[in-house]
């Protein structure tokens, strides 16, 4: 029918040209106008189908406009049939006379009624997930089987292919590399990633883009590439909303909330979002260590409390048919606190220890040690260690305006964000055999971190198989830092100021021809860095200061082939160059964490480290579902990598810190599957196995002579997960998922594995779901490492992996979804609107 219709207007177009070199042929055509409104509320209703009849036969049509009218031109001077039609309401027909005396007729305005049956959820989402290959990224369409697997994004994440989220850290790793960047709807967020995932909702996720290869209409930073979160975008009209609550029981309870609500009349589309994330977080590990003369065994207890705000307020008006404004602000508050403890045992065969010693705090069993060290972290306050108030506030302004070629529209965009920090963390230190006891607190007074950027977007479709895009982004970050140690012998003050500006240009070109479609395109970048560091101390001879200033000039170009001979089958190849800029923490040479046998620190003379990326995937539709593979191969340069050496100030603790690496090489090779193997059954499976050659230079624990090191590398993941559907409401799922060992220069990080058990089951019409999840079923979760280099060592850390979790989602609301809203940008495309974050 639709294909009937154009192919109608299209032929009637060229009768109106006709019609203008021929005036008797022109007073023999007439035609019919009218405005489309919805009845209820009176609102117009664009892009209705109008249809025109000749005796039971389409003769021409077209759409209503965005204020409902339309124009139907070039029309016989007869009796003929209107028929208007739109999806959700009641279809109207009318008959209609055009005469000589009435060539022009005026239709009264049509108010449609509603269907007596309306569909009851806010946003429609599907029963299965689903994997699709774009020209520069991978697409999973997230269905109920995933929404199920996890309450979170974090969880969610942890699910798809080629992506894991360390269950402690909440570190994200895109095919086995941390380096990579998380964006919201096209944007990104002050919030620390770990955080911003476990605040939003599974149930707000409609898309993740993985952007492996990114054109050079995206920021370069990453090596990994980046990995874009797409939210579901209210598009009703009236009030609607959805609220979603769950509670995790593991060895402490966790509870995960949020609200989202929108509000559409008119022009003007009003959303707020507030999420609210509440839990203590109980992990423990264990470390032995064989350093010669100095054998310790090291215990370690975490017990940390969470309590996270998140506030979303914005705007989007629809000032007519080709601008738009749109406005928002994201208020974050977190406050976390808890304690630590470390204990330390050095083992001494000429000596014992008393476990009986009134000193020794909780009577804890430490065997037969003749040094004991335990450090106690404590707040004067609260009775806990460490306490942290974080506050982050983000305003963006949007505007765009297309124009009126199809397709081609500009955008502008502004963000401004500001972080404050303040951590208060106090240590003692008791030291037995010398029996010793010391205090120190770490303050700082005040990080803030401003950012700024400025986009300019331009896209022109020059031709039906060609498109121009342009853009300027310009990016300005400043951090200042006020760090105190004051112990009973010294005060060290500890400052640090840090400014990075950026300013880019890019342009891709791209282009369709048969079964072919290619895009090429270049971003340059001018990168200006500028820090000081400053360390004054009561017990330094003189002040500690450090500058590091930097400015380079990249190009980084990009490029994209895609081969379709057919609907089952797709080929794609890319290339596109990365870089990783050292970030604060990475050089920032002031401790960022401490215990009695190690110390984190940044290097302030950390380089950038840059990589080549290459691609090649194939995309296979069968009966059962799809089949994707790809291989990759990166060329990286002056790869950053942890390092760890010998502190100059104290022969018992050891620095963990940055360097820069020798030019390394990586590959790798993935295939995943989305098969519907039965009507009752549905699964996604993904394996991939990552292969690399790490060379550096470490330092010898023993000896302290540093060495050449090369290893080779090879790295295997599976996962799978299986939606199991019983009636029309009820579902279980099944989760596994296996991680290989990893290697670096300094040890093996050991392979882990688990199973996850879940259901969901539809209540109140649809509007509603119930989740229930058993993860980790089998308590196999942890990270256990071994290693020989600095000296033989090997340890596990421990988190709550196991967990029961139960959840409910539900939708409310009835507007209906508005044709102008499927105008907005393209869920790649930056605009917020009506979703979180």
């Amino acid at each position: 029918m639709k294909l009937k219709l154009l192919i109608i207007c299209i032929l009637a177009q060229f009768a109106s040209v006709q019609a203008q070199n021929s005036a008797p042929v022109a007073s023999l055509l007439g035609s019919i106008s009218g405005k489309v409104i919805e009845k209820k509320t009176g609102e117009p209703i664009p892009y209705a189908t109008i249809s025109v009849k000749e005796d039971g036969k389409i003769i021409s049509g077209g759409i209503s406009k965005d204020n409902g009218s339309f124009t139907v031109s070039n029309l016989p001077l007869k009796e003929l049939t209107v028929v208007i039609q739109f999806m959700g309401f009641k279809n109207y027909e009318s008959k209609f006379t055009i005469s000589n005396e009435n060539k022009n007729y005026a239709l009264k305005t049509v108010a449609l009624e509603e269907e007596a049956q309306q569909l009851g959820e806010v946003a429609i989402v599907k029963e299965r997930s689903t994997i699709e290959q774009k020209i520069d990224r991978k697409v999973v369409n997230v269905g109920k089987d995933l929404i199920a697997s996890g309450t979170t994004a974090s969880e969610i994440l942890n699910n798809i292919p080629t992506l894991s989220v360390d269950a402690q850290t909440k570190e994200i790793s895109l095919r086995g590399n941390s380096n990579v960047r998380v964006l919201i709807d096209g944007k990104p967020s002050n919030v620390e990633v770990g955080q911003l995932l476990q605040q939003i909702p599974s149930s707000s996720i409609k898309q993740v883009e993985l952007i492996t290869n990114p054109s050079a209409k995206y920021n370069p930073e990453g090596m990994s590439g980046i990995i874009n979160i797409i939210l579901h975008k209210n598009a009703n009209s009236g009030f609607n909303g959805s609220v979603n609550n769950g509670v995790t029981f593991a060895k402490t309870p966790k509870i995960n909330s949020s609200l989202n609500l929108n509000y559409k009349v008119g022009k003007v589309n009003f959303y707020t979002n507030y999420g609210y994330n509440h839990g203590i977080n109980a992990n423990r590990g264990f470390v032995n260590s064989e350093n010669p003369t100095k054998e310790n065994e090291q215990l370690f207890r975490f017990r940390n409390r969470n309590n996270s705000h998140l506030f979303k307020l914005g705007m989007d008006y629809y000032i007519d048919d080709s601008n738009t404004l749109s406005v928002y602000t994201n208020q974050n508050v977190t406050h976390l606190d808890g304690n630590s403890t470390t204990h330390v045992n050095y083992f001494d065969n000429t000596t014992t220890y008393n476990d009986d010693n009134p000193n020794v705090p909780g009577g804890i069993d430490l065997g037969d040690p003749s040094t004991y060290i335990l450090r106690n972290n404590y707040d004067t306050f609260q009775g806990s260690g460490n306490e942290n108030n974080n506050k982050n506030q983000t305003y963006d302004l949007a505007f765009k305006h297309d124009f009126t070629k199809k397709g081609e529209n500009i955008e502008f965009q502004t963000n401004v964000s500001t972080t404050n920090n303040q951590e208060n963390t106090d240590y003692n230190n008791i030291i037995y055999n010398p029996s010793t006891s010391t205090n120190n607190r770490d303050n700082i007074i005040e990080n803030e971190t401003n950012y700024v950027q400025f986009n300019i977007d331009y896209t022109n479709p020059l031709t039906e198989k060609t498109k121009l895009e342009l853009g300027y982004e310009s990016r300005f970050q400043s951090t200042t830092s006020d760090f105190k140690n004051a112990g009973f012998n010294y005060l060290a003050l500890n400052n640090f100021d840090f400014k990075r500006d950026i300013h880019a240009f890019y342009t891709n070109y791209s282009k369709k021809w048969e079964k072919w479609s290619a895009q090429v395109g270049f971003r340059a970048e001018v990168y200006n860095l500028s820090a000081d560091f400053q360390t004054v101390s009561s017990i330094a001879t003189e002040n500690d200061a450090k500058s590091v200033k930097d400015e380079i000039f990249t190009v980084y170009p990009s490029a994209f082939i895609n081969y379709t001979p057919n609907e089952k089958n797709s080929f794609n190849l890319n290339y596109s160059r990365r870089v990783d800029r050292p970030s604060i923490g990475q050089i920032n040479p002031i401790r960022e964490w401490t215990t009695p046998t190690i110390e984190s620190r940044g290097n302030p003379s950390l380089e950038p480290q840059f990589t080549n990326s290459f691609e090649v995937n194939y995309t296979r539709t069968i009966k059962l579902g799809t089949i994707t593979t790809g291989v990759f191969y990166r060329m990286i340069n002056d790869e950053i990598s942890r390092v760890t050496f010998n502190d100059p100030n104290d022969i018992n603790r050891r620095i963990l810190s940055y360097d820069n690496f020798r030019n390394n090489n990586a590959y790798g090779i993935e295939a995943s599957a989305n098969l519907k193997p039965t009507k009752w059954w549905g699964t996604n499976i993904s394996a991939d196995t990552y292969f690399k050659t790490v060379r550096g230079t470490v330092q010898n624990g023993i000896t302290g002579v540093y060495e050449d090191k090369e290893i080779d590398v090879n790295s295997f993941n599976a996962r799978m997960n299986n939606t199991f559907t019983a009636t029309k409401k009820l579902r279980f799922q099944l989760f596994g998922m296996f991680r290989g060992r990893d290697l670096s220069l300094q040890g093996e990080r050991k392979s882990m594995y688990k199973a996850d058990i879940g259901s969901t089951y539809s209540v109140l019409k649809g509007k509603g779901t119930v989740t229930l999840r058993y993860n980790d079923i089998f308590n196999n979760m942890r990270f256990a490492f071994d290693g020989e280099i600095p000296y033989r060592q090997n340890g596990a850390f421990f988190w709550e992996s196991q967990s029961f979790n139960v959840s409910f989602n539900y939708n409310f609301g009835g507007g209906k979804n508005r044709a102008l809203q499927r105008k907005q940008r393209d869920a790649n495309e930056t605009q917020g609107g009506g979703g979180m974050f």
